[in-house]
């Protein structure tokens, strides 16, 4: 059997933030800034406090920018989004390691809170086996509501759907790699957890090693 290498996206195989850059390139600069700023404790509120306070404050806002964009312009936008971000905030050691593990014939997965829609496009690009993201309900006049399809693909969210699509595939191992609180119940699950955020011993995933601790070799 073969082993599986789950990777969130934001903060792990890029720098920074999408999702944010992505409305804006769907809608347009005010749109969103008018969305934050009506939502701004609240943004605020669900930043620190994270679980299902953030997940309601990022489907509120989805909502404000999203709610009646066609699926079809939202497919176009994100065609051309993904390559321009990738250009732009792929991370050259989080990309070794993905290659890495494709070289070896691992199962690579991309695991993600952001919209599926543009996420799935990186994944093409990347060569990922699967892309397991946020999915965006559609109304049946084929435009979307803003509201979540699902969960937002955070936390424990994260984890189950990661073993729904594992229980697929069976591997010997599970690697995972990601940067922040939102990655913490896919690293504590996995037989080798590796945290590639930039707060090191600061973060949430302080307690697991980097990229320089668990090189790209068979671990002991």
């Amino acid at each position: 059997m073969t082993d599986v290498a789950a990777f969130d996206f934001d903060g792990t195989l890029t720098t920074g933030g999408s999702v944010l850059p992505f409305l804006v390139a769907v809608s347009d600069r005010r749109t969103v800034l008018d969305a934050i700023a009506a939502l701004w404790p609240r943004l605020l509120h669900g930043a620190l406090s994270g679980g299902s306070v953030a997940d309601r404050t990022k489907e509120d806002l989805f909502e404000r920018v999203l709610a009646g964009v066609s699926l079809d312009h939202l497919s176009s936008v994100s065609a051309d989004f993904a390559p321009a971000h990738l250009a732009r905030h792929l991370r050259d050691d989080v990309r070794s390691r993905f290659d890495w593990h494709r070289g070896r014939g691992d199962r690579v997965a991309i695991v993600s809170a952001s919209p599926e829609c543009y996420v799935r496009e990186v994944g093409v690009r990347l060569g990922a086996d699967v892309v397991i993201a946020t999915r965006l309900e559609v109304a049946p006049n084929g435009s979307l509501t803003g509201r979540y399809d699902g969960k937002n693909c955070r936390g424990e969210e994260k984890l189950r759907r990661l073993r729904d699509w594992i229980g697929e595939v069976e591997p010997s191992r599970l690697w995972a790699y990601g940067n922040s609180r939102g990655d913490l119940r896919m690293l504590s699950a996995a037989d080798v957890g590796v945290n590639v955020g930039r707060m090191g011993r600061f973060g949430r995933l302080r307690h697991f090693g980097g990229l320089e601790d668990i090189p790209a070799a068979e671990p002991s």
